[in-house]
């Protein structure tokens, strides 16, 4: 395996696309390099034989590859893959992505919404159902083809190929709006280096006269005109969103975000512009801290008066609410998006991996750890709720009327300003939003990246630096809508309809196109070549039929009652769920048009073009030690 002995043929006896005439084996080494070595004690095979050994394992026929010997006896050997350096740069990786900033914000808000801990349960069932059939699909498929999430549909569906740039458009989408949220968090965490927090008072330049410290030593009301501190920071110091009337305008560009994403951006490009050697590392920190600042803020919300109040409002079941469509809806999705299947990330991760690698056991235990993270993270979101309801002398039901953002940005920093040693805490804070956000940032670009460079490695494969310099910059300049003074009407528009019905609907087709049209069959054989054991048929059903009308069910939902979006005191008028639904569909939009244009190139008569289109084009090469079919 590691010692191939000299091939001692002249050049002539080995012709382009042909195997040695005597007793030379095509065989994989273990870092996946193609070899001729010689093998005198085993009898060459028949012609016949070489054509069941080019049955590739994907259950069609394909050429194998050679390797020409030369005069000198030296050896051709195909570039190898980049792994990772480790198997928990890759589990760290994956935690990083899946855990992010809406396991904070989203899961806490959607909990005591839908019936507090009445929710645990369709959420759970979606879980099982649902959510981890789908998260392990994704990496067993990219592991076993090794390929990112545009050629990987050589070897699986060709026809079903723009699902791949389909995933490289909405992953630009979310990087155009997700990181100018990082720059939020990076302008509090700038602005927190102070003895007194600048969100603490009403007596800076931007405060309103309706502006109300109800944490100071006065006796001060609580009127339903009266605006927190906090909250004019946010949204007239950071945003400044009183500069603009809405989507129609939006005003000037805030140069102190910009400065803020453009540094952000500058982390993210020298963390992954090596590939997954160099943010395999990066997450050690980025993947970790969060746990860690998590741990310390659950231990100091736990010990605030009113605390047992937001606890008790977070988890009081009310079961009537499971009888409510919507709840499930709402289950369905929070998984879906919590584990973030349908991004190309999972697929060009796991294309990093070992053949042998377990990833029926990482799928297990990260999206394990995905969950709980929500579930604890909604205890550290509301034992500080319910000290706020205890300060304002208000229900929780009051103050966790913020959602989204605001929940960390003005109800979340509030509270923090006003504990003791409250910038060591806006710090630490902050700093766990920044690095929440940074990994899943690095994974959803490491998607886009991998599925260019291996489509287009004869471009791409040796500039990767000029090539990931590029698409930061792509980034970046598509993000300048969102920092404008009315960029967060821009960003809820996004995080609604840019991302959330397309990649319902392209998890949907890749469902579809793995377990009916590639064959579920096949694919738990591919999972047998990996693991040694075929998938069970609780994993089979999930695949063939309910995890695709789980994404049929939330993606019907949302069509047929799309949300009504209000930001602030903003409604967004009618034009705008127009324009969100055209942004969502011109991502979708490259699978038909790939469909069209893959028939339209490919000879023969009709039935013959749809056969050629959904049948794998290329086979996909597996290592030495799983080739006993393949070799001889």
């Amino acid at each position: 395996e590691t010692e191939p002995l000299t091939c001692k043929k002249d050049a002539s006896d080995c012709n382009k696309g042909e195997d040695c005439k005597e007793n030379g084996l095509l065989v994989r080494n273990p870092k996946s390099a193609l070899r001729l070595v010689e093998d005198g004690n085993k009898v060459h095979p028949s012609q016949g034989d070489k054509g069941q050994a080019a049955q590739i394992s994907n259950g069609y026929s394909g050429g194998q590859s050679s390797a020409p010997c030369n005069g000198m006896g030296e050896l051709m050997e195909l570039e190898d893959r980049e792994t990772w350096s480790k198997k928990i740069d890759f589990l760290l990786s994956v935690i990083g992505y899946a855990v992010d900033l809406g396991n904070v914000w989203r899961f806490p808000y959607i909990c005591y919404q839908n019936g507090g801990g009445a929710f645990l349960i369709p959420y759970t069932i979606m879980a099982i159902f649902g959510g981890i059939p789908l998260f392990y699909m994704e990496l067993a498929l990219g592991q076993y083809h090794r390929n990112g999430c545009i050629s990987i549909w050589r070897k699986i569906c060709p026809i079903f190929k723009g699902i791949g740039f389909a995933i490289c458009v909405i992953d630009l989408y979310v990087a155009s709006y997700y990181n100018t949220i990082m720059a939020w968090a990076f302008y509090y965490l700038i602005s927190s280096f102070t003895t007194e927090l600048p969100w603490t008072s009403c007596t800076n330049a931007w405060n309103t006269g309706n502006c109300t410290n109800y944490f100071s030593k006065d006796n001060v009301s609580w009127s339903p005109h009266s605006i927190s501190p906090a909250e004019e920071f946010y949204t007239r110091q950071v945003l400044q969103v009183h500069r603009s009337d809405g989507l129609d305008d939006l005003g000037g560009i805030s140069w102190q975000l910009t400065l803020c994403l453009l540094l952000i951006f500058t982390i993210v490009y020298f963390s992954i512009w090596k590939g997954v050697k160099t943010s395999g590392k990066v997450v050690w920190v980025t993947a970790t801290f969060p746990y860690i600042i998590l741990f310390i803020l659950l231990v100091r919300g736990a010990t605030l008066p009113g605390a047992w109040r937001g606890v008790l409002y977070y988890l009081k079941p009310d079961w009537q609410k499971l009888l409510a469509t919507e709840v499930w809806v709402d289950a369905a999705a929070q998984i879906f998006f919590s584990l973030g299947p349908g991004f190309g990330v999972l697929l060009a991760y796991a294309s990093y991996n070992k053949f042998h690698n377990n990833c029926y056991q990482d799928a297990l235990v990260t999206s394990t750890v995905n969950c709980v993270t929500s579930f604890v993270s909604g205890f550290v979101i509301f034992t500080v709720l319910g000290y706020m309801a205890e300060m304002r002398n208000e229900d929780v039901s009051e103050v966790a009327k913020d959602t989204g953002p605001s929940l960390l940005f003005i109800t979340y920093a509030e509270a923090i300003a006003n504990m003791p040693a409250s910038t060591f805490f806006a710090i630490i804070f902050f700093l766990m939003l920044l690095t929440l956000g940074l990994d899943s940032t690095f994974a959803g670009l490491e998607g886009v990246i991998t599925g260019v460079l291996d489509e287009f490695p004869h471009v791409w494969s040796k500039r990767r630096e000029l090539f990931v310099l590029g698409l930061i910059i792509i980034c970046f300049l598509g993000s300048l809508a969102t920092l404008t003074f009315g960029g967060a009407y821009v960003v809820k528009l996004f995080e609604e309809y840019a991302t959330g019905p397309a990649v319902l609907t392209v998890v949907f087709l890749e469902a579809v196109a793995v377990s009916w049209f590639y064959g579920i069959t096949q694919f738990c054989n591919d999972v047998k070549e990996m693991l040694g054991s075929a998938p069970g048929w609780y994993w089979r059903v999930c695949w063939v039929a309910i995890s695709p009308i789980f994404l049929l069910f939330v993606t019907c939902s949302f069509l047929s009652n799309p949300p009504e979006l209000r930001l602030f005191d903003y409604n967004y008028p009618y034009w705008t769920t127009v324009v969100g639904y055209c942004i969502g569909t011109s991502s979708v939009i490259f699978i038909p048009i790939y469909m069209v244009y893959r028939l339209v190139i490919t000879p023969g008569t009709f039935k013959e073009r749809i056969l050629k289109s959904i049948t794998p084009e290329t086979a996909t090469e597996i290592p030495f030690g799983d080739i006993r079919m393949n070799a001889v």
